[in-house]
C-alpha cells in the first residue's frame, strides 16, 4: 500500500520514480487474469474503432447532390450507396459503447469491493487500473474525435430521412434493413450527445452505483477521486514525469486525470467541485493549463460542458473563473 500513499502524499524519497500508477507496463497478476483477458479483448477492438473513426470522412458531396437534385434517380443512388456502409459504420461504433459499459462494470467491480480501501485497490491491481485508465483514454478520445467530425450525424440524419420516405412509397421493403427502426432511435439518441462515449460511461457508473447498493457509494468515488489525484501528482512532479518512456503517456494522463472527474461529478451527490470534494479541482485546472492549449483545450472543454455540477452555487467563483479562461 505504501507506493501509491507516498504518490498521493507527494512523500518522494530517492526511488520516487518507483512509486507511481505504471501505466505503460504493469502486468495482471494471477488474480487479475481472467477479467484482464475479458476487458483486454474489448480495448483490442477499441484500437480499431478509433482508427475506423479517425479516418470517418462522410457522405457530405453526395448528400448535397442528391438534395439539389431531388429527381435524378442516379444521383439519389449514388448518395444512399454512400451512407449505408458509413451507417453500419456507426452502428459498429454505437455496439462498442455498449461493450464498453460492459468492460467498465466488470473493472468497478473489483475496484471497488469492500475487501481492501479503493487506494490498496489500485496499487495491488494495477494492470486492471491500467485498463480502466485506457477505457477513459479511448473515451476522451472517440468524443473529442466525434465532436469535431459534423458528418457522422448528417449522414445518419439523411439515412433516417431516406429511409421514411422510402417507407411512405413503398419503394423498398428493405428498407432500412441495415438498422432497425429500434436501434435507429438509439443510435439517434447515442449521437445527439456531444461526447456519447462519456455520457455511456457516466451513466454506466451511475447505474453500477444504483444497481450495488451493496457497495458503499464511496467505494466507487473514492476509486475516482483517488485515480485522479495519481495522475494529477504524477505530471506535476518532475521525479515522476520524467519515468514516462514515452511523451505521450502525459496526454494520456491527462486524459484520464479528466475522465475520472467527470465520472466522479456525475455519480458523487455533492460533485467534484464542491469545497469537500476528495479531488483537488484547482491544481488538476492548474496542471491542464500548464500544457500546450491545442493539446488540452478539448479535455478543459470536456470539464466545461460534459460535468454535472460546475454551475451549481457551491461551485467557488475561482475554479468557474479558472475554467472560463483560456
Amino acid at each position: 500500500m505504501g507506493n501509491l500513499i507516498k504518490v498521493l502524499t507527494r512523500d518522494i524519497d530517492n526511488n520516487g520514480g518507483n512509486f507511481f500508477l505504471d501505466f505503460e507496463n504493469a502486468q495482471p497478476s494471477q488474480s487479475e487474469t481472467d477479467v484482464w483477458e475479458k476487458v483486454n479483448q474489448v480495448l483490442t477492438e477499441a484500437q480499431v474503432i478509433l482508427e475506423d473513426l479517425q479516418s470517418y470522412r462522410g457522405a457530405g458531396e453526395e448528400i448535397r447532390q442528391a438534395i439539389q437534385n431531388p429527381s435524378v434517380e442516379g444521383v439519389q443512388e449514388k448518395a444512399w450507396s454512400a451512407v449505408v456502409p458509413l451507417v453500419i459504420k456507426l452502428k459498429t461504433f454505437y455496439e462498442f459503447s455498449q461493450k464498453l459499459e460492459t468492460s467498465l462494470q466488470c473493472l468497478l467491480d473489483v475496484l471497488t469491493s469492500s475487501s481492501s480501501t479503493p487506494t490498496q485497490h489500485l496499487e495491488q491491481k494495477q494492470a486492471l487500473a491500467r485498463q480502466f485508465a485506457h477505457i477513459l483514454h479511448f473515451t476522451l478520445r472517440f468524443d473529442e474525435l466525434k465532436m469535431t467530425n459534423p458528418a457522422i450525424q448528417n449522414d445518419f440524419s439523411y439515412y433516417r430521412r431516406t429511409i421514411s420516405r422510402m417507407r411512405i412509397n413503398n419503394l423498398s421493403s428493405e428498407a432500412g434493413s441495415e438498422v432497425n427502426n429500434e436501434l435507429a432511435n438509439r443510435m439517434s439518441l447515442f449521437y445527439a450527445s456531444a461526447t456519447p462515449m462519456l455520457k455511456t460511461l457516466s451513466d454506466a457508473t451511475s447505474k453500477f452505483v444504483s444497481d450495488h447498493p451493496e457497495v458503499p457509494i464511496e467505494n466507487t468515488t473514492d476509486c475516482l477521486s483517488t485515480m485522479a489525484s495519481v495522475c494529477k501528482v504524477m505530471l506535476d512532479t518532475p521525479e515522476y514525469r520524467s519515468r514516462f518512456a514515452s511523451e505521450e503517456t502525459v496526454l494520456f494522463c491527462l486524459r484520464v486525470m479528466v475522465g475520472v472527474i467527470i465520472l466522479y461529478d456525475h455519480v458523487h451527490p455533492a460533485g467534484a467541485f464542491v469545497k469537500t470534494s476528495n479531488i483537488d479541482m484547482k491544481g488538476c485546472i492548474r496542471v491542464l493549463k500548464e500544457q500546450p492549449p491545442s493539446s488540452v483545450e478539448g479535455l478543459l472543454n470536456a470539464l466545461r460542458y460534459t460535468t454535472k455540477h460546475l454551475n451549481d452555487e457551491t461551485t467557488s467563483k475561482q475554479i468557474k473563473n479558472m475554467l472560463q479562461q483560456n
